[in-house]
This record gives structure tokens, sequence and C-alpha cells, in this order.
């Protein structure tokens, strides 16, 4: 079978935008992780196969440039492919076409094949010796990494709510996204928009955990450190966004 792009139309509906009309990051986040799931199962090597095979896939980074967000009610084409073949996992891209057809988001994803009893990376090709991909990226990135913070200019506490946890029981990777360009300041991010994100997966957090968001401003860039404290503290996760004036 020939390998081939996955593709789906969306209508972006009211209750998915923000306060500036536009399509949340939470969505767009959700919406690649649900491609990507229909996608893997359409190749034979979806969640079903995984755990039957003891295996999990774990996201470890994700980038994204966005050109424009979508906005209300505007019919979107987003595509996503296997694009790279990793030792220990492999490298999935999207990208997102406005109504007029123009490419507005490009993303790139990372993941690893681990042993979900082990918890722990093993060979993909030994694993799953059928899998495939498409050789085209959507972005040209290596997921370099996000440096640590080197001071604290805003700190952001809550904890993890029930809704933030997904089917393997831990933060669903998409809401470190959220919890990043929340810790930004209102006024902030009413008059920009986000330009480059990048997010390097962690560690795993858990329901009721308790959370701070240690953000750093320089400029129009912001880097934010997300980790567990009280009992012990954890870095979950680190996020880097570049923004833009709308």
């Amino acid at each position: 079978m020939e390998l081939k792009k996955y593709v789906n139309e969306y209508n972006i509906r009211s209750y998915e935008c923000d306060r500036n009309n536009n399509l949340r990051i939470l969505t767009l986040m959700n919406i690649f992780q649900d491609m990507a799931d229909t996608n893997a199962t359409q190749l034979g090597l979806g969640l079903d196969f995984c755990l039957n095979k003891g295996l999990s896939w774990v996201g470890s980074n994700y980038a994204l440039d966005i050109t424009r967000l979508p906005r209300m009610h505007e019919i979107i084409k987003i595509e996503t492919w296997p694009a790279a073949e990793k030792l220990l996992g492999a490298i999935r891209d999207f990208e997102v076409f406005g109504e007029d057809g123009e490419s507005i988001i490009r993303a790139s994803s990372q993941w690893v094949l681990i042993n979900f009893a082990k918890k722990r990376p093993v060979a993909l090709r030994e694993n799953l010796p059928q899998y495939a991909v498409l050789p085209e990226r959507a972005l040209d990135t290596d997921f370099p990494k996000i440096g640590e913070i080197e001071r604290v200019d805003e700190q952001f506490k809550f904890r993890v709510r029930f809704d933030d946890i997904d089917m393997n029981r831990h933060v669903n990777n998409a809401v470190y996204v959220l919890w990043a360009t929340e810790a930004v300041e209102s006024e902030f991010r009413l008059s920009h928009n986000p330009h480059k994100i990048d997010v390097a997966f962690k560690k795993e957090g858990y329901m009721g955990e308790k959370i701070m968001v240690l953000t750093q401003y320089d400029g129009l860039k912001t880097t934010h450190s997300i980790r567990t404290y009280d009992r012990d503290e954890r870095e979950l996760a680190r996020v880097a966004i570049e923004w833009e004036e709308r």
C-alpha cells in the first residue's frame, strides 16, 4: 500500500475560539493528537495494536511555526504523516491550510516508543518492523534544546484538574502548552499571538498535583518551566514561545 498523507477538514466552531476569535492552541493540539491517532490506526499501528504488544507512544517534543491561527467558522484543512524514523521512535509532521488554501501552520512532533509495563524506550525497527515514513518535513527542525530559565519574572500556581488527565492517567501533552500561555499576562495576550512554540516534555504529571509555571520574559519571547511543588519538585515540561503583535 502506498503511504499517503492523512487529510481532514475542520470547521472552526465558536466555542473552540479564544477572546481574540482565534482557534485555541489547546484545541489545535488536540486536533493534532486526534489525527495522529486516526492515521496510526489506518496504518495498522494504532493504540489497540500497540497496547496488545505492550507498547505505547510517548511524546518528547513539539515544534510549531504559526503564520496565523484559524478564525471562527473558517474551514481549514490539516495534513499529517509519519515523516522520519529514529532509533527509539519517530517524527510525525502536520500542516494546516486556511480557507484560502494558504499554509498557515507547520508543526512537527517527536515520539518515543516505550515498553508500557517497564516504562522504558525500545527500538522502533525491532518492535514495529512494518513502520514506514513519507520522507517529507513540514517543519525543518531537530528540536533544539530549550535552555533553563535564568530568572523568574512571573510565577503561576494551580492544581492539576481531573479534565487535564488523559486515558494514560497523566496530564495530556496538549495541556502543557495551555499552562504556558496561561502564565503570560492577560494584557500581553490580548495584543499578541503566538508565532513559534517549542515544547520539551520531561516527566509525567498526575491528577491533584500542585503545579507552578515559572516564566521568563525576553522581549517577545517567553520561556516557561512547568514544575510540581509541595511533596517533591519535578520539571514536567519546558516551553518556549515567540510572540508577535496582533
